[in-house]
């Protein structure tokens, strides 16, 4: 999908624009926008893309717009067509993928900067997700290093990825099929596919894990809010390891592990945490068949 033509010129070096699409949030919102206001790197602007059908952000974003840019734009339902929607907004050399229920250390965004400026030939960087106690809720690797198809499987969330224009005007948008709110059964995996698609460019990439972004915690495994996504996100998954034509090695490794997570949740009892398994090894089998 390319990116729409009425993109903005870029506003100069090292700029960042934040794409930040919402819905149903706006006490969580208020705290991403708090702490952007903390950012000791101030070079920045952000594109809303509100989804609501209503104006209930208006007073919210009428208080921070005294301080910050904002740009407020609408668009339809799906995180991947909302996102699509703001691309052509955003005129930061650099544009970052905030979800509207993380929040920003006051370093971040100078760590980004710094990890472009460092590495002028990378497209895209990977940051760390770490939780509101402060726990580094991926495998916590300290290695800076060039970032692979690896990195993007197993270390790359939206909220901890941040994109070099250029390489977005060469990759195109988001696939509109993948994501939050699509309408499609396949909930989760646009930033894996994005990614991947980047590297089948030719796009380098790096992987920053001092580019910490907080983001709660996913809900106890054994809850029915976790049971619900566990299918469709593993479903999507499960489409985007058949898309890219993943190898046998990669998709035993994605089917193994909520299986042997299912089977140890079983023996010791905890059933929630077994359905949950369960779902996500069912959702991305059927995934992967494309359906």
């Amino acid at each position: 999908m390319a990116v729409p033509t009425l993109w903005a010129e870029p506003a100069g070096s090292l700029h960042i624009s934040l794409l930040l699409c919402t819905v149903n949030r706006v006490a969580e919102l208020e705290r991403l926008l708090g702490s952007l206001r903390t950012q000791r790197f101030q070079r920045f602007d952000i594109v809303l893309v509100d989804q609501n059908p209503d104006d209930r952000l208006l007073p919210l974003l009428r208080r921070f717009t005294r301080e910050l840019t904002i740009h407020h734009i609408r668009s339809a339902r799906g995180l991947s067509r909302a996102r699509n929607a703001g691309l052509p907004y955003c005129s930061g050399e650099i544009v970052a993928l905030p979800d509207d229920d993380c929040w920003y250390p006051p370093g971040l965004l100078g760590c980004v900067a710094a990890a472009f400026a460092a590495h002028p030939d990378i497209g895209f960087v990977i940051g760390r997700w770490r939780d509101e106690r402060g726990r580094n809720m991926i495998d916590d690797d300290s290695l800076a290093e060039p970032a692979t198809d690896h990195h993007v499987w197993t270390r790359a969330i939206s909220y901890t990825t941040f994109l070099r224009r250029s390489a977005i005007l060469r990759v195109g948008g988001f696939d509109e099929r993948l994501g939050v709110g699509a309408g499609t059964p396949w909930g989760a995996g646009e930033e894996t596919d994005y990614l991947l698609r980047a590297l089948e460019c030719g796009i380098q990439g790096w992987y920053e894990p001092d580019c910490i972004v907080c983001h709660p915690a996913p809900p106890e495994r054994s809850t029915r809010d976790a049971a619900a996504r566990a299918f469709s996100y593993g479903r999507g998954i499960g489409f985007v390891l058949r898309k890219h034509c993943a190898s046998g090695a990669r998709i035993l490794r994605f089917l193994f592990r909520p299986l042997a997570g299912a089977a140890l949740s079983f023996f010791t009892l905890r059933w929630g945490r077994a359905r949950f398994h369960l779902l996500v090894f069912t959702g991305r089998c059927i995934g992967l068949l494309g359906v």
